[in-house]
């Protein structure tokens, strides 16, 4: 098992021990050294799981203090419905661009320096630190929309996004992979947002939720095709074989 697929597995693990009550809402959790023996991972895998768990809302990390399961766990919302990252990413589009074009009229200076802190964070090598930036830009824009059914229905929307097993491995399939592009993107809805600009906010979160749909067809496509000779090359071995058997 790779190492994503091994921190997505153990974080797995801990929202289970997180729902069957193992770990109560507001306790502590075990060190990483203790959860590293557990789960027979490094402490890097734990820290990696605890970051993802952090970004969806099982977990709070106090620094100086540790790991805690959060009061208000993200099931007690109410449960997901099944979708593939393809919906999800198209009501995304239209959802979020709304938000950012209502943002940019009444955004703060002081919100504007917090997303251009986490456009830079998105370029961390750490895939957990950029991602729970990439989720805290949206959150922020939506917050800064000042439209609280806007505001919850993204983090809905976001929720899907990292609970969902398909739709969390199609987004990584892209989105861990393309750093720049996601920096890049990120960058030109802020510069929109900057200028007080709501149809240039608008445009620009379209074209990065484009350019996100675009990217997960070409691996969908990339897979199918893989699969395909895959198929193929296992056919041709076997008829081959039994012709040199006659």
């Amino acid at each position: 098992m790779s190492e994503k697929r091994l921190f997505h597995s153990v974080a797995d693990h801990i929202s289970k021990l997180i729902m069957d009550g193992v770990f109560p809402a507001g306790t502590r959790l075990p060190g990483e050294r203790e959860l590293a023996e557990r789960f027979d991972v490094s402490r890097v895998t734990i820290r990696e799981a605890e970051i993802a768990l952090q970004a969806i809302g099982r977990l709070e990390i106090k620094t100086g203090s540790g790991v805690y399961v959060a009061e208000k766990q993200p099931d007690e919302l109410g449960l997901l419905p099944d979708v593939s990252a393809f919906e999800l990413t198209e009501a995304r589009s239209l959802i979020e661009s709304e938000a950012a074009a209502l943002a940019a009229r009444v955004i703060s200076d002081e919100d504007l320096r917090e997303l251009q802190n986490l456009v830079v964070q998105m370029a961390a090598k750490n895939d957990d630190e950029a991602n729970a930036a990439d989720r805290q830009f949206h959150a922020k824009i939506a917050q800064a929309s000042g439209n609280k059914a806007m505001m919850h229905t993204i983090e809905t929307l976001w929720r899907m996004r990292e609970e969902l097993p398909q739709v969390r491995e199609a987004y990584s399939a892209v989105c861990e992979h393309d750093a720049e592009s996601r920096k890049a993107e990120h960058q030109l809805i802020l510069d929109a947002l900057i200028a007080r600009n709501p149809e240039g906010a608008r445009l620009a979160m379209r074209e990065h939720f484009f350019r996100l749909i675009e990217a997960m067809l070409n691996v969908t496509e990339k897979k199918a095709l893989l699969e395909v000779r895959q198929r193929a090359n296992e056919s041709r071995e076997r008829f081959l074989s039994t012709a040199r058997l006659n």
